[in-house]
């Protein structure tokens, strides 16, 4: 679970909120101040705040603007008794990640707590990035170079893009980078990932609902759409987004406004909308799965950002980008710049990140060996490869091992054997004979 630091000056509302969250398994820190809550900030991590709005002192806006600052991807909740559309759209510009208003459910907490810590990843450690450094594009390369210039294009429009590229690429990252140099830089960056929520919830967490909509429906709650409001909207995975929700959103996009759930009048909204996938909506729409007139909508501006195996002459600037970031600045040796540099890097850039990080973690220093770029989800080389096998049998075991993890695919195979697709169909061919003649 998570460790959290809970900030209100009601001791009351402080104390059940601790007592609640320790029921969930949570560790739980708590200050009656944004003061106290900076200062136990210093002295260890935390994975998420959750904080009041109007505390005497320094007040959850400020609390939240000094976060920012040293901390910007520590996810925050702000709590309010004074709930107004106006009072979210300030938090949310703020950099608040959710807005709740009092009295709410435990269970309305755990949905925001699941989203965003979720999202977050693990406690923070190490030295925190700044605002600059959150949205820096690392590239050398030619593809990379002609994609940020189409963004920097697109930014200056408001046009509607869609992001289509593999797992690891850093497609949330092009997304805050178009909206850092867009016209609506100022406004809020709202991401919402489709695919961690379920149909009923990810409705309204896009367009919220007004009070007395369903059962627990207490109070109105705005939408993302409308916390976005003359900023940005980041749809991550919206290949993911069910049938149902697809209509109501190309309206709107069609409309430019939105409806609350239990809502009497249309909201008039002005948002640039980004959306994401990992999957080729193209071949979804073939399978009746995503509707086709949504795409169109969509794809204004398609832009595809070019997985790691094809960008190669970016790994030694990237690994010295998160060298610098998770130990000392080294270079590293000729053997592991050439392991990084033969891999076929299924997971990207991400990928790429982990391991270098593992690599410090565990070592202390860049020191990449063969079986650090072995997918740990599956057997490892020394489970697959076992002592008593001749080389040839251990070979044979590999390029079987690495066929099933790519789906058959021969070429990324290749890539990761760090083979040329010729040698592996002979290899491929030679077993098939192998087989022929054992019968």
């Amino acid at each position: 679970m998570s460790r959290l630091l809970v900030v209100d000056d009601d001791i009351q509302m402080l104390s059940a909120l601790e007592a609640a969250l320790r029921r969930k398994g949570h560790t739980v820190e708590t200050a009656s101040n944004g003061f106290v809550a900076i200062s136990k900030l210093e002295k260890a991590p935390f994975q998420a705040i959750i904080t009041d709005l109007r505390m005497p002192g320094m007040d959850g806006l400020e609390l939240l603007q000094q976060v920012r600052r040293t901390r910007p991807s520590l996810p925050v909740v702000v709590l309010s008794a004074y709930g107004t559309v106006p009072t979210a759209v300030d938090a949310m510009k703020a950099g608040a990640s959710d807005f709740l208003l009092k009295p709410f459910s435990h269970t309305a907490l755990d949905e925001i707590l699941n989203q965003h810590v979720a999202a977050g990843g693990g406690p923070l450690t190490g030295s925190p990035r700044s605002s600059a450094e959150s949205t820096e594009i690392i590239t050398q390369n030619s593809l990379m170079l002609s994609l940020l210039d189409q963004a920097t294009q697109a930014a200056k429009t408001n046009a509607t893009i869609l992001v289509q590229a593999e797992s690891g690429t850093g497609k949330e990252l092009l997304a805050r980078w178009i909206h850092k140099n867009s016209a609506n830089h100022n406004g809020p960056f709202v991401a919402v990932n489709c695919a961690a929520l379920p149909e009923n919830l990810l409705e309204s967490e896009l367009f919220g609902y007004e009070k007395g909509a369903f059962t627990g429906a207490n109070n109105f709650k705005p939408g993302k759409f409308e916390l976005a409001q003359n900023g940005t909207i980041l749809l991550d995975e919206i290949g993911e987004m069910a049938p149902l929700l697809q209509a109501k959103l190309l309206r709107v996009l069609q409309e430019q406004e939105v409806d609350r759930i239990g809502g009497k009048r249309p909201i008039p909204i002005r948002v640039r909308v980004i959306a994401t996938t990992n999957k080729e909506l193209r071949k979804l729409i073939a399978r009746g799965q995503f509707r086709e007139d949504l795409f169109f909508r969509l794809n204004v501006v398609p832009l595809r950002v070019p997985p790691l195996r094809d960008r190669k002459d970016d790994i030694a600037v990237l690994t010295e980008h998160f060298v610098k970031k998770y130990g000392a600045p080294s270079q590293p040796d000729a053997e592991t710049l050439e392991l990084l540099q033969r891999y076929g890097w299924p997971g990207n850039v991400r990928e790429l990140e982990n391991i270098i990080h593992r690599s410090f973690a565990l070592r202390g220093r860049l020191k990449i060996a063969p079986a650090d770029l072995f997918d740990q989800s599956v057997e490892s080389p020394e489970a697959a490869l076992q002592a008593g096998q001749s080389v040839g049998e251990m070979e044979r075991k590999l390029i079987m091992t690495t066929l099933e993890q790519t789906d058959g695919n021969r070429t990324h195979a290749a890539r990761l054997l760090g083979i040329s697709l010729r040698t592996l169909r002979n290899k491929l061919r030679e077993y098939r004979v192998e087989e022929a003649a054992a019968r």
